[in-house]
């Protein structure tokens, strides 16, 4: 089998080509893709070639944790999946590039149990889910967040689903004036209007060295949770000694997520909308990650599989 898909070959370098696919095993399903996201933190790191060494790392590489596409074959003990919508976190499925995270192509080949089931109707808004289940990941059985520093889809996300979740609404913090729009029911600010010093907890996706700047935003025993991607942090400790600070780090969304935020937009319907700037065929990849790395205006960027041999 073989498999059109985005490659990463050396960093600043993405080609759109044929790849082979590793043999169907007994409970793997075969997804045809429809829609797949573009990743502004850890994509951009390793299309500029930034992304921290950790196992599996290499070029070429297929990027992509974040498609969605029916399931069209299945191994023996999986065949109860074939036609369902699935959400997919990658795939590690090629016999000549590395699946890392290996979703961003016509068709992958993956174990079912990572092959999560969701509702049709979502449409090209379903990619998104990644995202959503990271930020359930960030905030799932924590205090919820007082502040929230990034105003992207992920900041988006966060604040919605802590407003859902019946949590009061928290403050956002963005400086780039033109991601400060589109607000639902809190309020967007940055940190030099903002003089309040007594935030119990900060919820930071800004995928910069911010610490400095955020512990004396803390109460004491206030915590500061790190959401998004990083390559080298620091801070100076007497401050956060002072306060007593908690940091946490939020790893990557687990199957648990996923499921509580599928129920999440089963009950309200809009948590995903409006989030979905730009989408463009697969055919045309090369200008969407241009436009997904250099464009404020796009926060997420989506590509369509449909019209992909």
């Amino acid at each position: 089998m073989e498999t059109t898909a985005v490659v990463l070959e050396v960093p600043e370098r993405l080609s759109l080509r044929r790849l082979g696919l590793r043999p169907l095993a007994d409970g793997d399903v075969v997804v045809r893709v429809d829609h797949s996201g573009i990743s502004t933190g850890t994509e951009r790191m390793l299309y500029r070639g930034t992304m921290p060494a950790f196992p599996g790392m290499g070029y070429p590489l297929v990027p992509g944790y974040e498609s969605v596409g029916r399931v069209i074959d299945a191994g023996a003990g999986a065949e109860a999946m074939v036609g369902a919508t699935v959400f997919v976190p990658g795939a590690s499925c090629y016999t000549d590039a590395r699946g890392l995270f290996g979703g961003a192509a016509r068709t992958v080949i993956l174990p079912a149990a990572r092959a999560f089931a969701i509702d049709p109707a979502l449409g090209a808004d379903a990619p998104l889910l990644a995202l959503a289940a990271t930020a359930h990941h960030a905030l799932a059985g924590q205090r919820a967040p007082d502040l929230i520093v990034g105003h992207g889809v992920l900041g988006r996300l966060l604040a919605r689903l802590t407003i859902a979740l019946g949590n009061p609404a928290p403050v956002v913090w963005e400086t780039d004036r033109a991601r400060a729009d589109g607000a639902r029911g809190y309020a967007v600010t940055d940190a030099a209007s903002d003089d309040r010093r007594d935030y119990g907890v900060i919820v930071d996706v800004s995928g910069t060295d911010l610490l400095d700047t955020l512990i004396p935003r803390l109460a004491r025993q206030g915590e500061i949770v790190l959401a998004g991607f990083y390559d080298r942090l620091g801070f100076a400790f007497p401050p956060a000694f002072m306060r007593e600070a908690t940091i946490r780090i939020a790893a990557e969304f687990r199957p648990a997520d996923l499921a509580a935020v599928a129920a999440v937009t089963t009950r309200i319907r809009d948590l995903l909308t409006e989030l979905v700037t730009h989408r463009t065929r697969a055919e045309a990849a090369n200008d969407a990650y241009a436009t997904a790395f250099g464009d404020p205006a796009c926060l997420k960027m989506v590509l369509d599989w449909s019209d992909v041999a």
